[in-house]
C-alpha cells in the first residue's frame, strides 16, 4: 500500500522592515523624478513598497501641523479672568474676547490655560456637605414628571413632592401641569397633610417660584405670587443655587423614589384612582426605614418634629389666583390641562378668562362671570352644562301617533270614519 505524502503548505514569507536609510533614498530618488520601477531596481525592494513609502511621504508633507500657540503667563491669567467673568465659563467666548485684545489663540489653547481653574470649580460644585436642619425648620419641594397609563392611554403627570428635612416624611400630589397655582396648591396641601407649617420652604429656580437668581451676587428675586403665598402662610422662601440641585437633595431623592417605587410599572383606570393610590403609598413610605436616618420617618416625626411645627391658619387661605386666557372652540368648549369646560355657545371664537380654583372652575368674558363648573381632573374629560347649548340645534318635531289625531285628523277625518265607509260597502255587497 502506497503511503500518501503529506502536502505542507508553504509558509507566507515575512515582509522585512525597510531600513530608514533605504526609505530616505526612495524619497530622494522620487523627488529627483525617478519612476517607481527604476527606484525598486536601484534600492532592491518591491515596486509596491516604493509606492507605499512615496505615498506616505506626500501625505506627511500635507499634514504638517502648525507650531502650537502658547500663551504667556500674563495672557493665561487674562484668559482665566475672562473665563470666570464675562465669558461665564465658555472657552469659545474667551477666544473671541482675547482676539479683541490682540491675542490670537485657539480654543484648545484657551482650554489648557483655564483647565486648573475649571477643575477647582467643578470640585467645589461636586463636593457636598450634608446639611441637617432642626425639627420643623425646613421643607424641601420639587416637581417631577412621568408618563403614566390612565384609562388605557399614556398621560404626562406632574408630581409635586415635599419632604420634611428633619424627619424625611414625604408628601406627593399629582397634577396635569406645574404652573404657579399648582406649586401653591401642592405646598399648602403638604402643610395640611403634615398638620403644621415649617419656618422655611426650599425650592429650585423654577419660573413660577424665581424670576431671577444671580449666583455671583448671591441675590434672588422671587415671583410675586410665590412671595405673597409665603407671606400668607408666614414661611420664608428659599432657592437652591443654580445648577446646585444637591442643596435640596432630600426632595431630589424623594422625586426619584416616587417615580421608581410608587408609580413604576403601574397603570390606573382614572386620575382619581391614581390619587387614591398615592395617598395609600404615602402611608407606606412613612413606615419604611430611611437609609440616612436609619429610622422610620413617622417615628422620627412623632417623636421630635410634630411638636415643632407651627399651627395651620385658622381660616382657609387662597391658593390659586391665576387667570388663564383661552379661546372658545367651535363646540363651545375651552381646554385647561386637557380637561374641557363648556361656555354659552354665543361665545364661540371669543377669548375668555378661566380661573381654576381648588374645587371650582369659573369662566369670565369681558370681566363678567359666564360659567361655573366643578373642577375636573380626569385627563381628556369634559365638564358640560347642557344649558350652554340651548338654542344651538333646532327642536325636532314630534310625530303624533296614528289613531289619536295624527295625519288623518289634519285632513278632517278619523279612522272611525273610514271604518264606517268600509262596513257600509260590505253590507251593500252582501245585499
Amino acid at each position: 500500500m502506497e503511503e500518501t505524502a503529506e502536502v505542507v503548505a508553504p509558509r507566507a514569507a515575512e515582509v522585512p522592515m525597510v531600513e530608514q536609510e533605504v526609505v530616505r533614498r526612495i524619497r530622494v530618488l522620487a523627488e529627483a523624478g525617478w519612476g517607481h520601477k527604476r527606484i525598486a531596481r536601484e534600492v532592491g525592494v518591491a515596486r509596491n513598497t516604493v509606492r507605499r513609502y512615496v505615498r506616505a511621504g506626500r501625505a506627511a508633507e500635507k499634514q504638517v501641523r502648525p507650531k502650537a500657540r502658547r500663551l504667556t503667563e500674563a495672557e493665561q491669567q487674562r484668559a482665566v479672568e475672562l473665563w470666570t467673568g464675562a465669558a461665564e465659563g465658555n472657552a469659545v467666548v474667551v477666544k473671541a474676547l482675547l482676539a479683541q485684545e490682540g491675542v490670537e489663540a485657539g480654543v484648545r489653547t484657551v482650554q489648557r490655560a483655564v483647565e486648573e481653574k475649571r477643575r477647582q470649580e467643578h470640585a467645589a460644585q461636586v463636593a457636598t456637605v450634608r446639611f441637617e436642619t432642626k425639627p420643623g425648620q425646613q421643607m424641601q419641594v420639587d416637581f417631577g414628571e412621568k408618563k403614566v397609563r390612565l384609562g388605557g392611554q399614556w398621560v404626562k403627570v406632574f408630581l409635586l413632592v415635599a419632604v420634611l428635612s428633619f424627619s424625611r416624611r414625604l408628601f406627593v400630589r399629582a397634577f396635569l401641569n406645574q404652573r404657579g397655582d399648582d406649586w401653591r396648591e401642592g405646598v399648602a396641601a403638604a402643610f395640611v397633610h403634615f398638620g403644621g407649617v415649617v419656618l422655611e420652604v426650599l425650592g429650585d429656580n423654577a419660573r413660577p417660584l424665581v424670576e431671577e437668581h444671580d449666583r455671583r451676587a448671591g441675590t434672588v428675586r422671587f415671583h410675586p405670587g410665590w412671595v405673597e403665598f409665603c407671606r400668607d402662610w408666614d414661611v420664608t422662601p428659599k432657592a437652591c443655587g443654580p445648577y446646585r440641585a444637591r442643596t435640596k437633595g432630600k426632595t431630589e431623592s424623594g422625586v426619584k423614589y416616587v417615580k421608581r417605587n410608587a408609580l413604576a410599572g403601574r397603570e390606573f383606570d382614572s386620575f382619581g384612582e391614581l390619587e387614591r393610590h398615592l395617598a395609600e403609598w404615602m402611608a407606606q413610605a412613612d413606615m419604611r426605614v430611611h437609609g440616612t436616618t436609619h429610622e422610620r420617618p413617622l417615628d422620627r416625626f412623632e417623636r421630635e418634629e410634630k411638636a415643632a411645627l407651627r399651627a395651620l391658619p385658622a381660616r382657609a387661605l387662597p391658593r390659586r389666583q391665576q387667570r388663564l386666557k383661552r379661546k372658545v372652540a367651535n363646540d363651545a368648549l375651552v381646554d385647561v390641562d386637557t380637561v374641557r369646560y363648556s361656555v354659552p355657545h354665543r361665545l364661540v371664537r371669543e377669548s375668555v378668562e378661566v380661573q381654576v380654583g381648588d374645587s371650582e372652575v369659573r369662566i369670565f368674558y369681558a370681566g363678567v362671570l359666564v360659567a361655573t363648573h366643578a373642577r375636573g381632573k380626569e385627563p381628556h374629560g369634559r365638564v358640560v352644562d347642557e344649558a350652554h347649548w340651548e338654542g344651538l340645534w333646532r327642536a325636532r318635531a314630534v310625530q303624533p301617533v296614528e289613531g289619536s289625531g295624527g295625519k288623518l285628523s289634519a285632513l278632517g277625518r278619523s279612522l272611525e270614519d273610514y271604518a264606517a265607509v268600509v262596513e257600509q260597502g260590505a253590507r251593500r255587497g252582501a245585499a
